[in-house]
C-alpha cells in the first residue's frame, strides 16, 4: 500500500519553520565565535607580554578581546529577543545557549581580567613578594567569577519557568558581569603595572563575581515588546545611543556597563530607605476593632 506524499505546500511549511527555529540558534553561534576569539586574542596579549615584546600589540590584542566579548553581548541578545518574537524558543536552544555564554561571557572575560590586570604588574618592577600574593589572589578571584558566571547560568535556568517578576534579574546577569570587564579594559587598555590598582581591579572582579550570585534584583528588558507601537522620542534616544556608541565608544560603553552594573545595590539601597506600609489586617481583627468601639 503507498503511503501518501506530503503536498508541495506542507513541505514548504515545514521547511519554513524549521528555518524560523535555526535563526536563533545561528546567532548563538555568532556568540561562541565571538567567545573563542576573545580568548584567542586575551592568549596572543598575554604571551606578548611574557615575551617582553611591544607593548603595542599587547593593547591591540586585548582591546579586541574586549570588542568580541562586546559583540558576544549584542549577539546573544539578539538571539533571545528573535527566538521570542517567532516563537521558535526550544530545550536545545536554551541548553545550546547557556553552554554558549559559559565560555563567552565567563572563560573569555576572566582570562582577559587576570592577564590585562595581574600579569603586567610584574613587569614593573613589583617586589616578588608582592607579586606573588597579587597572583594568588588574581588567580582566586578570576576563578571565582567564571565559578559564579556558571552557577548564575544554572540557576537562571531553574528559575526559567517560575512566576517570578519578568521585570527584574535575580542577580546580576553573566553577560552584563563580563561586559564590565570588557568596557573597562576597552577605556583604559594599557594593563594594569602597579599592584594597588590591580587590588582595586580585582576587588571590583570580585564584586561581579559576588552580585552574579546574590540575591540583588536587576531591570530586566525582556518586558520591553518591540512590536507595540513606540514614540517618536524613544526612536531619536534610541539613534542617539547607537550614534554615542559609534562615536565615543570608550567613555559611552563604559558608563552603560557600570551604570547597569551598580543599578542592582543602588535600588536595593533606596528600596531598604523607604517606610513600607502597614500590612492589612485580618477580617476577624478588624471586626473585634469595631466591636470594641
Amino acid at each position: 500500500m503507498e503511503l501518501p506524499s506530503r503536498s508541495p505546500e506542507l513541505r514548504s511549511g515545514v521547511r519554513q519553520r524549521r528555518g524560523v527555529y535555526i535563526l536563533p540558534s545561528l546567532f548563538t553561534v555568532g556568540t561562541l565565535i565571538c567567545g573563542f576569539i576573545a580568548i584567542l586574542s586575551t592568549l596572543k596579549g598575554a604571551q606578548t607580554l611574557a615575551a617582553g615584546g611591544a607593548s603595542a600589540a599587547a593593547l591591540v590584542a586585548f582591546d579586541d578581546a574586549a570588542k568580541k566579548i562586546g559583540w558576544a553581548i549584542v549577539f546573544d541578545g539578539l538571539d533571545g529577543r528573535i527566538a521570542r518574537l517567532t516563537h521558535s524558543a526550544s530545550d536545545f536552544g536554551r541548553e545550546f545557549d547557556s553552554l554558549v555564554d559559559v565560555i563567552a561571557f565567563g572563560i573569555a572575560p576572566a582570562l582577559l581580567a587576570y592577564a590585562w590586570g595581574v600579569q603586567a604588574i610584574q613587569a614593573s618592577h613589583t617586589e616578588p613578594t608582592v607579586f606573588f600574593y597579587i597572583q594568588r589572589i588574581g588567580w582566586l578571584v578570576s576563578f571565582a567569577f567564571l565559578i559564579c558566571g556558571a552557577a548564575r547560568l544554572a540557576r537562571f535556568n531553574i528559575d526559567r519557568g517560575s512566576t517570578a517578576d519578568r521585570r527584574y534579574f535575580v542577580g546580576l546577569p553573566i553577560p552584563a558581569g563580563a561586559g564590565v570587564v570588557a568596557a573597562v579594559v576597552h577605556w583604559e587598555k594599557q594593563p594594569i603595572e602597579h599592584w594597588f590598582y590591580g587590588l582595586v581591579w580585582l576587588i571590583v572582579l570580585g564584586g561581579a563575581a559576588y552580585l552574579m550570585v546574590s540575591r540583588v534584583r536587576y531591570f530586566s528588558f525582556k518586558a520591553m515588546d518591540l512590536r507595540k507601537k513606540r514614540s517618536y522620542l524613544m526612536i531619536i534616544l534610541m539613534g542617539l545611543i547607537v550614534w554615542a556608541i559609534w562615536a565615543y565608544s570608550e567613555p559611552v560603553l563604559l558608563a552603560i556597563a557600570m551604570g547597569y552594573f551598580l543599578s542592582g545595590p543602588v535600588m536595593r539601597l533606596v528600596g531598604r530607605g523607604r517606610t513600607r506600609p502597614p500590612a492589612p489586617k485580618p477580617e476577624g481583627a478588624r471586626s473585634r476593632e469595631v466591636e470594641a468601639t
